[in-house]
């Protein structure tokens, strides 16, 4: 269907920072992001005409459903509708893009669009028994597999496929806790070395500790108007170029080749085209590195790079915030955290720090005009990719 879309800004951001938050609920979280955002775009709460917001397994985590009536309550915002939307770890990404679609269309003019998740309230098997339901329940889970599980069978295909070595996968992890150390929310901010990666407890062979994303409690926001009334919010809108999603199969032995995230290539191709845009116009990329082969999976479908060919990547430092591709410039999920539902909204936070040049502590990209955000649901089920340029 072809429809006259109107271009849609970013106009406010907020985020809480990503750990443990004890003595702190779903309503606490969101709400800071909220207020952070509104007061970002320098609005009020009843200018607002919707809300969206992603959140994976509030049920599971904190026994908390009806998630988005719970987000009015706590931003003050009733009659306005709220809406939650579920798609495993992408969550926060498809609730951008349907934030985006209702903007675009010309329904709202003013729409909030939020991500949360309080994953610490549980022991550890609980947020493994909570982050199954994001796999092939009945084919995978049931019989024991894990998410890291699921990671370190393509991890150990990919090695034996290209010949990548265990020490360019650690350089993952390595370059994402530097940039964590840098970017005040991040969960993590201790760099650590290619030996403590390699030291760390294993999970699932090849993959250690270190290898793995954490289990977090955080929110973010956004705000999203037409391009058109951006400035009377802010002075630095970004517009959102594309935000496109595709489907894969939920169940890896599905697939006909699981080094492949075919949803990535798909929804990347979409925005590309969308926008008219290569890939070399992107200056930062935010991806999602819920494990450490998952980042190296994503520039690969992504098309920055060859498949079998990203960990070279690593080994010439392009990667890091001053390299030639500067990927999770925040940290990534691997160290800035990963509360699921808000994984994607925080991606967007990040992009629109660099595209204002307001990221701190000198993680900013030089000249930073077009971003990036790759959001994944599950081992590849969901994927959304947004182009976001500064709109100056």
């Amino acid at each position: 269907m072809v429809f006259k879309k109107r271009d849609v800004a970013v106009v406010g951001i907020g985020s809480t920072s990503f750990g443990e938050h004890w003595g702190v609920g779903l309503g606490e979280l969101v709400a800071k992001a909220g207020f952070e955002a509104a007061e970002d775009a320098g609005i009020r709460g009843k200018d607002i005409e919707a809300v969206i917001v992603g959140n994976m397994s509030g049920g599971r985590f904190v026994g908390q459903e009806h998630v988005a009536a719970l987000m009015t309550d706590f931003l003050g915002l009733n009659p306005t509708p709220a809406f939650r939307v579920e798609a495993a770890c992408a969550s926060g990404g498809v609730a951008l893009r349907e934030g985006y679609m209702a903007v675009a269309s010309g329904f709202y003019d003013l729409v909030a669009v939020g991500g949360v998740e309080k994953m610490t309230d549980v022991y550890g098997t609980g947020a493994v028994t909570a982050l199954a339901g994001a796999m092939d329940f009945g084919w995978e889970a049931y019989f024991g597999t894990t998410f890291p599980g699921i990671y370190a069978l393509i991890a150990r295909r990919y090695i034996h496929e290209y010949d990548l070595s265990r020490t360019q996968l650690a350089k993952v992890a390595v370059k994402n806790h530097y940039h964590g150390s840098l970017n005040p929310l991040a969960h993590f901010r201790n760099r650590i070395k290619v030996e403590d990666v390699l030291n760390s407890r294993l999970i699932a062979d090849p993959l250690r500790l270190f290898d793995c994303s954490p289990i977090s409690d955080g929110a973010a926001c956004v705000l999203l108007a037409p391009a058109e009334e951006a400035r009377k919010y802010t002075d630095t809108p970004v517009i959102i170029e594309a935000s496109c999603q595709a489907s894969g199969t939920l169940s890896l032995f599905m697939r006909k080749d699981i080094c492949v995230i075919d949803a990535t290539k798909k929804a990347a191709d979409l925005a590309f085209n969308e926008t008219g845009l290569s890939r070399k116009d992107i200056d930062v990329i935010e991806v999602h590195d819920c494990f450490t082969i998952a980042e190296i999976l994503a520039l690969e479908d992504l098309g920055f790079v060859k498949k079998g060919e990203g960990g070279k990547l690593y080994d010439e430092g392009q990667t890091y915030v001053d390299g030639d591709l500067p990927v999770n410039t925040d940290g990534g999920l691997k160290a800035a955290g990963h509360p699921v539902g808000a994984t994607g909204i925080k991606q967007i936070v990040e992009l629109v720090k660099q595209l204002r040049g307001e990221a701190e502590n000198g993680r900013q990209v030089k000249n930073a005009e077009i971003g990036l955000a790759h959001n994944l649901g599950g081992s590849g089920a969901t994927v959304v990719v947004s182009i976001l340029r500064r709109g100056d």
